[in-house]
């Protein structure tokens, strides 16, 4: 699918509402049971069913962060396709990130790295199924890096260490996640930085943060350091998966009011991108067939 209207580089271009955020991630993954024990006990949310026979996950009295749908024949997850790097999960403290890596110890789950991103501090593994999940806090904004216009982010190791002295009058473990963890972002494999710029900057009009990050960019609402990332590392020129395999089936970006969906979607068919409307949102795909539900914040 091509884009026709990029923007690229245009002062001009839209600008999605800086009250945007992220909602739910949908995945397909191959044992229904087997993820939700793996989120549940590695991760700490809780399950709930849902009517369309989803799974829904997250923190008690919230809205679920996480649908998963079961498929045992689905095709299986391909990492060199376009699709999810990794899902975000946003704790409101260092603490809170402290507890996550101490119930990923206790569980015995590995993790696959953990990061100091100058913005932010992040743990990073993957489900059975091999999706991404990053665990991560923010540092305040006052405290993040810049040059210039664009932020500064980098990859540095993280002191787990410095990080689990956060615990030392710690009673006990914390077995669930707590009020206020929300998908902070989500990052996506994509065949190209082009592309992707003219869908999510151009048309859906997020503002570009960080640009010089090799084969990657990062995009957001509202000065946020990132609600989107997108990279080639492994995905560059590559087509996307089977529909319905093991993966990403969608995530959700939450606008603040009806009138802003409205924006948002007049610019989608007006590009030329096909909506269609269901129970959660308006679905379009972006250049690379990653499925983004546009809903208004609380009304799914």
């Amino acid at each position: 699918m091509s884009v026709r209207s990029t923007h690229l580089e245009d002062r001009s271009a839209p600008r999605i509402d800086p009250d945007a955020t992220l909602g739910p991630v949908r995945l397909t993954v191959s044992d229904l049971d087997r993820s939700r024990t793996f989120y549940e006990r590695a991760i700490g949310l809780q399950a709930t069913e849902l009517e369309d026979g989803t799974l829904g996950l997250g923190v008690a009295g919230e809205p679920a962060l996480i649908e998963l749908r079961g498929d045992g024949t689905a095709p299986r997850l391909n990492r060199h396709a376009p699709g999810l790097y990794h899902l975000a999960i946003l704790v409101p403290t260092r603490r809170d990130l402290a507890f996550a890596l101490a119930r990923l110890a206790q569980t015995r789950w590995p993790l696959d790295g953990a990061s100091d991103h100058l913005v932010s501090e992040a743990l990073y593994l993957s489900d059975p199924d091999g999706n991404g999940i990053e665990i991560y806090r923010d540092r305040p904004r006052t405290e993040w890096p810049r040059d210039g216009d664009q932020l500064r982010m980098s990859t540095l190791a993280l002191d787990l260490d410095s990080l689990l002295g956060e615990l030392r009058d710690a009673t006990g473990l914390q077995a669930s996640a707590p009020r206020g963890t929300r998908i902070g972002h989500v990052h996506l494999q994509v065949a190209d930085l082009a592309q992707a710029e003219a869908f999510y900057h151009g048309v859906l009009g997020f503002d570009v943060t960080v640009r010089g990050y090799p084969g990657a960019l990062f995009v957001s609402a509202g000065g946020y350091h990132h609600h989107i990332g997108l990279n080639t590392w492994h995905s560059a020129g590559a087509a996307p998966s089977p529909a319905g395999a093991v993966g990403l089936r969608s995530f959700t970006i939450d606008l603040p009011d009806q009138r802003e969906l409205e924006n948002v979607l007049a610019r989608i068919e007006a590009a030329g991108i096909p909506v269609r409307p269901g129970p959660s949102g308006a679905l379009v795909r972006d250049p690379f067939a990653n499925g983004v539900v546009l809903a208004t914040r609380g009304g799914r």
